[in-house]
Order: structure tokens, then C-alpha cells, then sequence
């Protein structure tokens, strides 16, 4: 470039005020339709093309003089980011195409960096091309080159990605990024979540030996963002080529064991088995300015006119339309059918209503596959886990995959009835929808409930204890930091691209695994209780392994008879109420005759005062006559019905009857709190000790036990005092004797109720062994029978998708050679592990007991798109229409100066910075009120 061009493009860099005020005097210029794409830029070998175009645009304002005085710049950051992101929006068709032949050239000509290959080819010396300078960035270098401008090249920005460099400015860049350095921090950002962009860069700037600034990480973020839009658009063409562009193409086909349905395998109970739970992990702090007089500030949140498209993402107006459906549910019908409320957070609506307005984004929730794949995600919206999440899961997932889904949730017994009583649940009881509690939620859960919703009683459920959610967000909360303070585009982008490796990197190449290890379980269960259970079964004098059902149903009736008092005893404590109210408007009666007689008898009250008097006593007489006739009528009605042929009133040995009875229903509410707070506490113990629990959890079930602890002694003290109390007195208990009950069925069942059940035979420890180990094996033998279905889907897949793959490569090898390179890339994104997976499914039929087969199948799918249908590979619809045509808005885009992006990151800097103080006061004055609230109770 010669020193001519090189300052007229300086002058257009910086004249900034000149082209936004004359804007209106050059309607016609052409420079937008240059740098859009639209028209291709002619240069030749001559120079002078960008003196001219300079020339064109700005007419006699283009003046270079070396005593110019620079314009200040009145452009503000919304108007510098809009600008800058609609720029590469509309040269991302050119930009797209550019990356398609730079990854062609580089799988060609198998060069590894930017660096190399200009060393190489000599990128800057070609004297048939023009010449672009600009500092290239990266991991290892950091150097000024020149880059060659082909005659093909429609834009600045297509010619530098073209080389493998991604710019940093939509016009006239003069820093870029290579390609290989933002894939590397891709990569690592999604090994390693915790690092961000400014510590990537701090360490390039280390290995490079220079200082830091803040428009480094300002410069790598815009190129990263780049860089992942130009991947999107990239896979987008990779899918309408493969034909899988509908939009639930990807839930249809998300996990290969669960989806991938072949012809004459046998029936599952349940066609799809999912877990659903909510993660408050990933919340956004709103961004607030301390510069109005609102106690939490105003929102200063910056449109950047990014918006993330995603097919894993429900979007909010999709959860919004079944707000009215939690909203309106039926709080009776609730609170009557479900046993287990108010045992858990997320049911306690006080809460769950209640956001904290620091929060936009307060969680996620999302939709997670037995075997891991994620299904769906949706972003809480400044509340709690309300009822619309999971309900707009449902209502997706049973209009994608349709009838006999189960799905597992941790207030399952709940969600129910609230999916029963919402629009949808006509339509979920038409496809036999089944909601489920996990395995280690359910253990908190009351016994009721349990029996009718915990994995281990579930026909055809298998092994699964569909608590694949707690895995998913053990991982996923490394995001956490980082997303706290990022913006909405930048967050969703982050946990989309997660999901997204995570499924492909992590999952799916753990798949076979999961179909051994489980394989390997059950066998190991069955031969176990094949030797053990036969000697339980003799032991308790049982023959018929069908015992066990009928026990069950049995503890299913007795516990559901304790739901409610008995008839005979609530129409006992009516009568009894009835007797109380009833001597007691005697008594009233008795007074107000007493009063009505002395009031005749005034002595000294005037005739009118007396009059007054009178007929007050005779009104409080008639009241109170009136109260005791109904109190009468009533008891001689509840006398009828109990078929007593004198009345109690008169009999005091009732009277201690009924009296008894009080007692003893205050002492068995007080024994059930007691008895729900310890269940729990033993399970909490038995996970809390089980290997392999995290951390993280580790250290939440202590906290939930400490604070569960200071419940059981005060639900131990009211027992004590209600036990003493009984005539006779029953047994009270030690802290000591609570807190060493380590047996449930020792201590939920043989206890002091209304009937003694302690005879029964499937009370007793030994036949609750063997009712756990019969019901361990019926599972196991299920999941056997899924996992020979899951492992021939999982082999036939492997086949039909590699297969379908490469026979769309060969039919784009000469049409659009560039495309079969992606679908080549596509193709090896989970092929890698294709052997890996077949060597696993070889060690799963060579168990011993292995009764499937891994000879592949034939798939039930053969549409447009499915592995197992006839490739017929199409080129996009992009490729084929060339560049879109432009559109006439004339922008005038400028390139950040250093300082305007210093600026850009102090901004974001200071925004962060009032957020994480607001959050910390919050933080603190919530921990105030909680430790209050916690002193209150231990007063009272």
C-alpha cells in the first residue's frame, strides 16, 4: 500500500464526526456496498483503489493534511457496539464462505498455525495481489504483516478470514486474531470453564513478553465472538446439506440409546425415561448504575443486537403461556393428594414466588436423557423453580417423542397433580405420562409416597435412579463464575456451547461405558440374589416369590388408611367438641338467666335505665338459649350415629375417653414429625457416606443435617412432653437413642400406633430385606431388557450414521468441496470415538449372562435427514443465491481506537464491580435476616 492510501485510510479512521454529519450529502456512495459484500472491490497491482473510493465517499471533505486536528470522538458505546456487531452481521455470508475455504486449504496442505503457513507459501509477498497491513495475534507470535487482497475477496474482513484471521473490526482492521488461537481458548474454555478471556490473554501477553491492556481482552473478545458466530453459520449449512435443519431435528436424535428406534425390538414400558430439575448455580446479575436515586439502581444492561439461536433453548414465551396454568392450580386438591408438602423448598410457593430483583436470569432448568444428553434448557426468569419449567418441558417432550414417557423429578408427586390439573394434562394422560421421584430425593420423601413413586417399585423403570440432573450440574456449575456478570447474549451463548460440547465430548463418548457398567450391575445383582434370596424366602417360611407384590400393596393400604384419622374417631372428637361446646353454652345459659333475674331488681336506676337493662339480659338470655339448643340438637344427632343409648354429658368415664383420645392424636402427630425428620436423616447419612458423592454435595447434606438436627430436637422435646403426659405414659427417647436409629423399617412401621402391625409378616427387618432384594432383582432383570435394546440401537447407529456421513462427503466432494471438508469435520466430531464404543459393546457380549445381540438392526426412521435413509446430500440455499442484496443503510462504521475500547472494557468493569456490591449487601443483609430468624426460634 502506498503512503498516500495508507493516510487517507488513517483520515477515514479518524474523521468519525465528518462522516456521521455529512451523512445526508452522500446518499450515493457505494463504500457500504464494498465492505458489505454486496460488490466486490477491484485491485490491482497498480495500487490506488482505496485513495480513490475514499475520494468518491467523501468528496471535498476528504482533505490530508499532516497539521490536521483530530475530531473528538462523540460516539457513544451502545452506538459503537450496535454498529460494530450489525457490520459483521451483514459480511458474515461472505466471512462464512471465507472460513469454508480457509479450513478446506488448511486440511489440504495439513499446516498447523497462521505463522507456518505464511513462512511457507509467503502470504505478504505475491506482487499479483494487493496488500492489507495489520498485526496478527497468535499464541506463540505476535508480528505485523501484510496480507494479499485477491480480486475474489468482497470484503477486508472475508480476505483476512480467508487466511485465518479473524478481525477485530468489521472495516479497515489493523489487529486480528488467528483462528487456531480463539479455537484454543474455545476448546479450553469448554474444558475448563473457569478461565476467562482476560486470563487467556494476560498469558498470551506473558509468553509474547509484553504488558497487558485492556483493549487486548476487549479486541479478543470481539474476534471470539467472531469466530463462533462464523461456526454457527458453518454447522447451519452442515445440517440444511445433511437435510437435519427442522427445528426438533436435534431432540429427535439428541441420544443415539434412547432415540434411535430399530424395527422388531421389543416394547419398553417407557419409550423415553428423562430427569428435569431446576440449578440456581448459573444466575446473571442484572448490571445496575449507582447514579439514580432507586435503591438498587437503574439497569444499565447494553443492547448489542446479538441474539443467540439455539434448538436446546425453550424460549421465554414459549415457558410464559403455562404461567397461567401454576398460577391457577388448585391449591386444595394439592394439599390433599400430596403427602410430602411443604418437605421441600421448591414446593413452598412463598418461596418460589419470591425473586431477588438482583437476579434477571436466576437458574436454569432443564431436560436431561437417563444416559446424560441434554434435552432442553430454559432460563428462570427472575423467580424461583415455578411450576411453568416443568410443564413447558413436558409439553415439548411429549410433542416431540409422544406416548409412554417417564420422567423424573425430584417433587414428582407434586408435579402430578399440577400437570393433571394444567392445560396439558389431558393430553399427558391420553400418552400415559409418568412422573417419578429419583432415587435419592425420594428417600426424603414420606414412606406413601414412596411406594407409589420412588424408582425401586416402578415396573419396567430398570436400575435408573434418574438423578442424571445432580451429575449434569456438578459439571455445569464450573460455569458459574463466569456467567455471573455477563450479559444475557454472552450467558445463554456460553451455556448453549457447553451443552452442546459436553453432549458431543463428554457423553456420548462415555455412552458405551454407561451400557457396560450398567450391563455389569445387573448381572452382578441377579447373581447375588439368586443365592440369597432363596435363603431369605426359607427362613421366612415363604414359597412363591409373588409374596412379595401382596406385601406390598398391603403396606400400601395400611399407610394409606393413616393419611386420614379413622371414622369412627373423628366422628368421636366431633361428639366430644360438640359435648365441650355444649356444657359450655350451659354455663353461658345458666349466667344469662341469672342476669336476666337480677336485672328485675335494680334498686335506684330510673324506669328507662331499667327498661335498658332488661331488655339486654333478655337478648343475651334468648342468644344464649338459642346457642344451647343447637349445641343439643347437634350432640343428639352424634348420638345416633355412635348408637349411644345415654348421654356422655352425664358420664365421666366418657368424658376420660374422649379426653383420651385428644391425647393420643396430639401424640401421634407429635410421633410422625418425629419419625419424617429422622428418615430423612438416616438416608441423607447413607449418601452422604456412599463413595463417589461429590464434594460439593458432601458439604450441602452437612449443612442440611446441621440445621435438620436443631429440627429433630425440638420435634424430640414436644414428643417427650406429650409422651409424659399420656395415661398411661408412653416410652420417651434420648437424643442419643434418636440419633443411632439406623434401620427405617425398625423404626416406620414397628411403632406405637393405633394398630399394632409388629405381627405382620411384612414388618419384621428380615422380610424387609427380602422384599428389597426381590425388588432389586425385578429391576435388574428390566434393565437388562432395556440394555439390549439401548446396545443394538447404540451398534446400528454407529453404522447407519457413519455410513450416511461419508456417502454425503462423496456426493459433495465436486460439487462444493469446501462443504465436504465440514461434513468431514462434523464427521469425526463423534466418530473419534466410533471404536472406542465398538470395542466396549464387543466386552458387553462377551459377559457372562449377556442374553441381547450386537448384530446391527434396521432403523423404524428412514425420512429425510435419518441415518438410515438415502443420502442425497443438497448444497445450502446460501451457497447457491450468492450474497444477499444489500441494504441501502448507510452506516457509518468506524474502527475502535485503543481508546475507545480501553473505555468499552473500564465500563464493563465498573458495572461489574456496582452489581457485585449490591449482590455482596444483599447477600449480607439476607445472611442478618436468616441468622435472626434462626436466634427467634431458638428463644421460642
Amino acid at each position: 500500500m502506498s503512503l498516500e492510501e495508507r493516510r487517507a485510510l488513517e483520515a477515514l479512521k479518524e474523521d468519525t464526526n465528518t462522516i456521521e454529519d455529512c451523512q445526508e450529502d452522500f446518499e450515493d456512495m457505494s463504500f457500504g456496498d464494498i465492505w458489505n459484500g454486496t460488490e466486490s472491490l477491484a485491485i490491482s497491482h497498480a495500487g490506488g483503489e482505496f485513495t480513490d473510493l475514499a475520494r468518491e465517499v467523501l468528496g471535498d471533505f476528504w482533505k490530508i493534511s499532516n497539521n490536521r486536528v483530530q475530531r473528538v470522538n462523540k460516539r457513544t458505546r451502545r452506538d459503537r457496539v450496535l454498529r460494530r456487531n450489525n457490520a459483521f452481521a451483514e459480511q458474515m455470508v461472505v466471512m462464512t464462505d471465507a472460513y469454508l475455504v480457509w479450513s478446506l486449504t488448511k486440511c489440504e496442505d495439513a499446516f498447523r498455525g497462521f505463522f507456518e503457513r505464511l513462512e511457507k507459501e509467503g502470504l505478504g509477498s505475491d506482487s499479483n495481489c494487493g496488500q492489507w497491513s495489520i498485526s496478527v495475534i497468535d499464541v506463540f507470535y505476535a508480528e505485523k504483516v501484510s496480507l494479499r487482497i485477491l480480486s475474489t475477496d468482497t470484503t477486508i474482513s472475508s480476505a483476512l478470514v480467508r487466511q485465518g484471521v479473524m478481525p477485530c473490526s468489521p472495516i479497515s482492521p489493523t489487529v486480528g486474531i488467528t483462528t487456531e488461537a480463539l479455537d484454543l481458548y474455545r476448546v479450553a474454555h469448554l474444558r475448563s470453564p473457569q478461565m476467562s478471556i482476560q486470563a487467556f490473554v494476560k498469558t498470551v501477553c506473558d509468553l509474547h513478553g509484553v504488558a497487558f491492556h485492556r483493549h487486548l481482552s476487549r479486541q479478543f473478545s470481539i474476534a471470539f465472538d467472531l469466530y463462533l458466530q462464523v461456526r454457527r453459520s458453518v454447522a447451519a449449512m452442515v445440517a440444511e446439506s445433511l437435510q437435519r435443519d427442522s427445528p426438533d431435528f436435534r431432540l429427535k436424535h439428541a441420544c443415539p440409546a434412547c432415540t434411535y428406534i430399530l424395527m422388531d425390538e421389543p416394547k419398553l414400558t417407557f419409550s423415553l425415561l428423562y430427569a428435569m430439575d431446576g440449578n440456581d448455580s448459573l444466575k446473571r446479575v442484572i448490571r445496575r448504575s449507582l447514579d439514580t436515586d432507586d435503591s438498587l439502581g437503574a439497569s444499565s444492561e447494553l443492547p448489542t443486537g446479538q441474539q443467540l439461536t439455539s434448538n436446546r433453548y425453550l424460549s421465554r414465551t414459549y415457558v410464559d403461556q403455562f404461567a397461567r396454568d401454576s398460577a391457577t392450580a388448585d391449591d386444595e386438591v394439592i394439599h390433599a393428594e400430596n403427602s410430602c408438602e411443604g418437605r421441600w423448598k421448591n414446593m413452598d410457593d412463598t418461596k418460589t414466588k419470591k425473586a431477588w430483583g438482583i437476579y434477571d436470569e436466576t437458574g436454569i432448568f432443564v431436560a436431561v436423557c437417563r444416559h446424560g444428553f441434554t434435552l432442553l434448557v430454559a432460563d428462570m426468569i427472575q423467580s424461583g423453580e415455578l411450576a411453568k419449567y416443568p410443564l413447558a418441558v413436558v409439553s415439548k417432550l411429549l410433542e416431540v417423542f409422544g406416548s409412554n414417557l417417564g420422567g423424573g423429578y425430584d417433587i414428582g408427586c407434586q408435579f402430578r397433580t399440577t400437570l393433571d390439573n394444567s392445560s396439558i394434562g389431558p393430553l399427558a394422560r391420553s400418552l400415559h405420562h409418568t412422573c417419578l421421584v429419583g432415587a435419592f430425593h425420594g428417600h426424603a420423601h414420606r414412606r406413601l409416597c414412596q411406594l407409589f413413586s420412588l424408582t425401586t417399585y416402578i415396573k419396567g423403570l430398570g436400575l435408573e435412579d434418574l438423578e442424571v440432573c445432580e451429575r449434569t450440574f456438578s459439571k455445569s456449575n464450573s460455569l458459574a463464575s463466569a456467567l455471573r456478570y455477563a450479559s444475557v447474549f454472552h450467558r445463554q451463548q456460553a451455556i448453549d456451547t457447553y451443552f452442546e460440547h459436553n453432549d458431543d465430548f463428554e457423553v456420548y463418548a462415555n455412552l458405551s461405558d454407561f451400557l457396560y457398567n450398567n450391563y455389569r450391575q445387573a448381572l452382578d445383582i441377579l447373581n447375588d440374589g439368586s443365592t440369597t434370596l432363596p435363603n431369605l424366602m426359607r427362613d421366612l417360611k415363604v414359597a412363591d416369590e409373588t409374596v412379595f407384590e401382596r406385601w406390598l400393596e398391603e403396606e400400601k393400604v395400611y399407610l394409606q388408611g393413616l393419611t386420614q384419622e379413622p371414622a369412627d374417631e373423628t366422628l368421636q372428637m366431633e361428639y366430644w367438641k360438640t359435648l365441650a361446646n355444649l356444657a359450655a353454652s350451659k354455663e353461658a345459659l345458666d349466667a344469662a338467666m341469672t342476669a336476666f333475674q337480677d336485672s328485675s331488681h335494680l334498686e335506684g336506676a330510673s324506669y328507662d335505665g331499667q327498661v335498658k337493662n332488661t331488655r339486654k339480659a333478655e337478648s343475651a338470655r334468648r342468644h344464649a338459649l338459642e346457642d344451647y339448643d343447637r349445641h343439643l340438637k347437634l350432640a343428639q344427632v352424634l348420638e345416633c350415629k355412635l348408637e349411644v343409648e345415654k348421654r356422655w354429658v352425664a358420664e365421666d368415664t366418657q368424658w376420660q375417653k374422649v379426653g383420651r383420645l385428644v391425647a393420643n392424636r396430639k401424640y401421634q402427630r407429635a410421633l410422625d414429625r418425629l419419625e419424617g425428620l429422622i428418615v430423612a436423616r438416616i438416608f441423607e447419612l447413607t449418601k452422604m457416606n456412599r463413595a463417589g458423592t461429590g464434594y460439593k454435595l458432601r458439604k450441602h447434606i452437612a449443612k442440611a443435617l446441621q440445621a435438620r438436627s436443631i429440627a429433630i430436637r425440638s420435634a424430640l422435646t414436644t414428643y417427650n412432653s406429650i409422651a409424659s403426659s399420656m395415661y398411661p405414659a408412653r416410652k420417651t427417647l434420648k437424643w442419643e437413642e434418636v440419633v443411632e436409629y439406623a434401620f427405617l423399617a425398625d423404626f416406620d412401621l414397628l411403632r406405637d400406633t393405633r394398630a399394632d402391625i409388629s405381627q405382620r409378616p411384612w414388618a419384621s427387618a428380615a422380610a424387609r430385606r427380602a422384599m428389597d432384594l426381590y425388588f432389586k432383582m425385578c429391576r435388574a432383570r428390566e434393565e437388562i431388557q432395556r440394555l439390549n435394546v439401548e446396545v443394538r440401537r447404540l451398534v446400528t447407529y454407529i453404522q447407519d450414521e457413519d455410513k450416511y456421513l461419508r456417502a454425503c462427503e462423496d456426493q459433495l466432494k465436486s460439487v462444493s468441496p469446501t462443504l465436504a471438508n465440514q461434513i468431514a469435520i462434523h464427521r469425526n466430531v463423534r466418530g473419534r470415538f466410533n471404536s472406542r464404543h465398538l470395542k466396549r459393546l464387543y466386552d458387553i457380549s462377551n459377559l457372562p449372562g449377556f442374553s441381547g445381540t450386537i448384530a446391527p438392526g434396521m432403523s423404524t426412521n428412514t425420512g429425510l435427514g435419518e441415518s438410515s435413509s438415502t443420502p442425497n446430500a443438497q448444497v445450502p440455499s446460501q451457497l447457491l443465491a450468492g450474497h444477499p442484496p444489500f441494504n441501502d443503510r448507510r452506516s457509518a462504521v468506524v474502527p475502535d481506537t485503543p481508546d475507545d475500547l480501553d473505555e468499552e472494557e473500564q465500563e464493563e468493569e465498573v458495572e461489574e464491580e456496582a452489581s457485585r456490591s449490591l449482590q455482596d449487601v444483599l447477600r449480607v443483609a439476607d445472611d442478618f435476616s436468616r441468622l435472626e430468624l434462626h436466634d427467634h426460634a431458638d428463644e421460642e
